[in-house]
Parts: structure tokens; sequence; C-alpha cells
């Protein structure tokens, strides 16, 4: 069986969020086992899977990300809707656009370090439409 709802994320301010609680409070109830597929409706925000017990992984994820594609290059051609458009849609591709857990025992199995976060690359990125597919 699959089941499908969507929803949308409070607005963040650029950076690295976790967003496993919220993920939770949408999902009513999960299977005993099976699958889920987390998707962010965007090109210039992602999700990932990382360390959710010291917050310095998120400064040095916004310190690297910003390094490897910097704001204001010359060589952009998208600019119109600011500096920090294109290097978001980068960002997004290279970290991407989904996740994928296993449930187990009606919960999300992820590792005792491992929580969901929304990376928003933009400034001023607004509310994230998030599909969520569970898979029995």
């Amino acid at each position: 069986m699959i089941t499908q709802l969507e929803f949308i994320l409070p607005e963040f301010r650029r950076g690295y969020h976790l967003i496993t609680n919220i993920v939770e409070k949408e999902i009513e109830k999960l299977p005993e086992i099976g699958l889920i597929n987390i998707f962010i409706k965007h090109s210039s925000a992602g999700l990932t899977l990382n360390e959710n017990a010291d917050p310095s992984v998120r400064i040095d994820f916004e310190t690297i990300l910003n390094t490897i594609v910097p704001e204001n290059q010359p060589n952009y051609i998208h600019t119109l809707e600011g500096n920090d458009d294109m290097p978001a849609h980068i960002k997004a591709s290279l970290i991407g656009s989904s996740v994928t857990i296993p449930i187990s025992n009606h919960r999300l199995n992820l590792g005792t370090w491992q929580g969901i976060y929304l990376c928003e690359f933009r400034n001023h990125g607004g509310r994230r439409k998030i599909v969520a597919t569970i898979y029995e």
C-alpha cells in the first residue's frame, strides 16, 4: 500500500534546520514496517540526513557550501532573482531534493545521531512544500 500527503513547512531563515519533529508531527501514523520518501517541491532548497546533536555541524555546512558555490560570481547568467538564487539552485542539486528513510515499529528508523534537515539556500525562501510518500 502507498499513501501520500503534502504539508508546508514554516518559513525558515537561510541555513540548515532540523525538521525531523515537524515531519513526524505531520505524519499521523506510520506502518509497522516500510519506507518513507520525503521530497521538497523547490529548486532552491534541499533535504538531507545528517548529525542532529551538535549545532556546529549546521555552521560548517553553510561555510563549506558557500566556499564551494559562492555568491556574486561574474560568470552566473541566471541573476534576475538575486545574488543568492543561482547559488541556491546549484547547492540544491548538490544536496538533493529528497531523502528515503526506513520505517520500523511505526517509527522513522534513523541512526542515533541522524536528523532530517531542511537546507534553506535562499535569504528569503518562504514556506517550503513537502511531499511524503509512505510505502508499506
